[in-house]
């Protein structure tokens, strides 16, 4: 029983960072990548439809992207909805493809990118609490309603905070790692 409840717990916390990472894809770092429009849908007959599900979106350098839509009749929609976005570009449209020429970051823009990191870590470790509390809250209940002891709840509880200190200093490292490759120049 307490087994499930630990690698429930850790099931939910490995989601956390997964999420974060998948987060820290929409981060601009020093060369651009596709997932910065990962988020930006268009109107696709009726259906909110992803950049990459109309066209080919690919990064031809380290400040460049270029959206080959699979139908042209599509440029102006994207373009219109890659503008809204204010991915950091402005869209140009040649009537085939529409490219992005990313400026180099600054150093503030670089910054300003950690900030905004460390927010996205700052979120998973508020995720990794909550699943602490909600383990332990389970825990407790388990106590409560005589199932296990009180010595077997405390050693319980001191597990899953075993778990979210493991989760938390995993995060820790990712953000330095993340940090370091976003300020490199």
């Amino acid at each position: 029983m307490l087994n499930e409840i630990y690698s429930e717990c850790e099931k939910k916390m490995k989601s956390s960072i997964e999420h974060m990472q998948r987060d820290f894809k929409t981060l601009r770092t020093g060369k651009v990548t596709t997932s910065v429009l990962d988020n930006i849908k268009i109107d696709y007959y009726g259906t909110p439809t992803s950049l990459d599900q109309v066209g080919s979106v690919i990064a031809v350098d380290a400040t460049t992207i270029v959206m080959n839509p699979w139908e042209k009749n599509l440029l102006a929609d994207i373009e219109s909805a890659i503008s809204k976005a204010n991915v950091g570009a402005t869209p140009n449209n040649d009537g085939d493809q529409i490219k992005l020429f990313f400026p180099a970051m600054t150093v503030e823009q670089r910054q300003e990118s950690v900030k905004q990191m460390k927010g996205m870590g700052e979120n998973a470790k508020i995720s990794l609490r909550n699943d602490r509390k909600n383990a332990n809250d389970k825990i407790k209940k388990l106590e409560k309603e005589k199932e296990i002891t009180s010595d077997e709840s405390k050693s319980a509880q001191d597990n899953i905070q075993k778990i979210t200190d493991k989760f938390s200093s995993n995060i820790e490292q990712i953000l330095k790692d993340k940090e370091v490759e976003i300020l490199k120049v």
